[in-house]
């Protein structure tokens, strides 16, 4: 028999009134005595046991609130308020599949809560299930249409659905309603960014800053806006904030010698540079490393596994060495993309001595034995990895490069290291694609294959950063607002002299790419580059 949520004594049901409005008045301290009292003489009581995981929640204790709202819900499991509770712990420790538990357990017992329908929609944004979290929100806003938290929710959840322009009216509609917010002007400047509205996102970021100054998301969508835009200066120095955001947070790493940010001499001294972010990162800002050598430092270069071999022989590195293996001494360290920062890199200056990396003369002879000779031969990459936050957008079906394969006298070679299921049958199918992918061990064989080939066609992967990096022609294939480092408007790249950028009209125009490439690749006087 479920034990009655309230003692009857008087004066422990005055206690728990004393207790609740302690709480309510923020005073934790005396409603956590208060709550105690009670339990020390009703240890079944739900109302004490969840106002105090409630204290400890507010305190960061979560291990310990997690206890106290489970043991509350054991004693009376017909209370929504202790399955919204326990939800809520859930979302503070990211147990986003427990939280979507409890309030939905809440939901059954209370249909039409705001704000356990809410919170169900935030958990599903996070385990990915934006559809589902967008009904969620829809359902809230028909009820409560000044549901500020849904409001700005939905807004996040049509940006998940890549619903772009419908997510800046949401985010719109919630500033109407608390014009204040600097979470909703973030946002809403990363919407506008992914619109290619660059100086509308800076101008809502800075809004968010006079508001928050110290609000890192914010920082962060103002320095993607200002590098967008050609403003290095300002957009590097911004770019720092991306340590606070994100994944990145979570993956910055101590270390024992000082961060060099360019003020001191490296004459005489060593550096570490160490990769952050993606394989195609780390290929781009490595071209920093000779340039440091020439201020006289000792260069240890950090990255990837996949990418040890290919920049074993990068001009000026002292040593490569393998993320999470043991390091040497060193004076200072540097992360690779804070590099154009340190050397103070503006458009104007930025260090394209291309190319910069070679593959091994014997990995290009075993390549050029495996692939075709006849024709021109063009390598292709039409899909970088899921788990890019921009993969949507920056990747295409093999299918909607078909208007390319009728060309005469032109062999393609699939560089894809993976190729997706919806992509296999398609791949299948073009018995003239050659694949050479699935037999790549690193970056160095992808390298060698490269250097056999005439050009590069790829959307922004690694490869196209390492076509680059090597001086092979390279045709671009960009999303409508691409990353910041292809700049805007422009059809070259300050940082790949080789590349011809070929960028999406509108958003989601592929077709208008394919059938520009298509002309490209059939005009004389394309250049093309010397096969090895």
């Amino acid at each position: 028999m479920r034990a009655p949520s309230q003692n009857s004594s008087p004066n422990l049901s005055r206690l728990l009134r004393r207790a609740d409005r302690a709480r309510a008045d923020n005073d934790l301290a005396a409603a956590e005595r208060l709550y105690t009292a009670v339990l020390a003489h009703r240890p079944d009581s739900f109302e004490a046991l969840h106002g105090l995981g409630r204290i400890n929640y507010r305190h960061g204790r979560f291990d310990a609130a997690l206890a106290l709202m489970q043991e509350a819900l054991k004693n009376d499991l017909s209370r929504a308020d202790g399955f919204a509770g326990l939800a809520l712990v859930f979302v503070a420790l990211g147990q986003w599949q427990r939280a979507l538990v409890s309030y939905d357990e809440g939901l059954r017992l209370q249909p039409d809560d705001a704000e356990l329908r809410n919170g169900r929609g935030v958990a599903l944004l996070k385990l990915n299930r934006s559809a589902e979290a967008l009904a969620d929100f829809d359902r809230v806003l028909a009820a409560k249409p000044e549901y500020l938290d849904a409001l700005g929710n939905r807004g996040n959840a049509l940006l998940r659905l890549n619903r772009v322009a419908d997510a800046v009216e949401a985010y719109d509609l919630a500033l109407s309603y608390a014009p204040d917010s600097a979470q909703l002007l973030a946002n809403r400047a990363a919407a506008l960014r992914r619109l290619d509205r660059p100086q509308e996102a800076l101008e809502s970021a800075q809004a968010a800053l006079a508001r928050a100054p110290d609000f890192a998301h914010a920082r962060f969508v103002e320095a993607v806006a200002r590098l967008t835009l050609g403003d290095f200066a300002a957009g590097w120095r911004a770019y720092e904030s991306r340590w606070q955001i994100g994944w990145l947070a979570s993956q910055r790493r101590d270390f024992a010698a000082p961060l060099w940010l360019g003020a001191e001499s490296l004459e005489g001294k060593s550096i570490l540079l160490h990769a952050e972010q993606g394989l195609g990162d780390t290929i781009q800002f490595a071209r920093y490393a000779p340039l440091l050598a020439a201020r006289g430092a000792g260069v240890i270069l950090e990255v990837q596994r996949e990418l040890v071999r290919l920049l074993g022989d990068l001009s000026g590195v002292a040593a490569v060495i393998a993320r999470q293996s043991s390091l040497p001494d060193y004076d200072f360290h540097c992360p690779l993309m804070s590099l154009p920062l340190a050397c103070g890199t503006t458009v104007a200056t930025v260090p394209a001595a291309v190319p910069y990396l070679s593959p091994a003369g014997a990995d290009i002879a075993a390549w050029r034995a495996r692939l075709p000779a006849r024709g021109r031969r063009i390598g292709l990459v039409w899909s970088g990895e899921r788990s890019h936050d921009n993969d949507l957008n920056r990747s295409l079906r093999l299918a909607a490069l078909a208007p390319l394969f009728d060309l005469a006298d032109v062999t393609f070679v699939s560089l894809q290291h993976e190729v997706r299921d919806e992509d296999a049958a398609a791949l299948r199918d073009r018995s003239g694609l050659v694949e050479a992918g699935p037999r790549f061990t690193d970056f160095a064989d992808t390298a060698a294959a490269i250097a056999c080939l005439d050009a590069v066609i790829s959307v922004d992967t690694a490869v196209a950063h390492l076509a680059g990096a090597m001086g092979k022609p390279l045709f671009l294939l960009l999303p409508f607002a691409a990353d910041f480092r292809w700049l805007r408007q422009r059809s070259d790249s300050p940082w790949y002299p080789s590349a011809q950028l070929l960028r999406q009209p509108q958003f989601g125009d592929w077709d208008s790419v394919v059938n520009e490439l298509r002309q490209k690749l059939i005009r004389p006087d394309t250049h093309w580059g010397r096969a090895a």
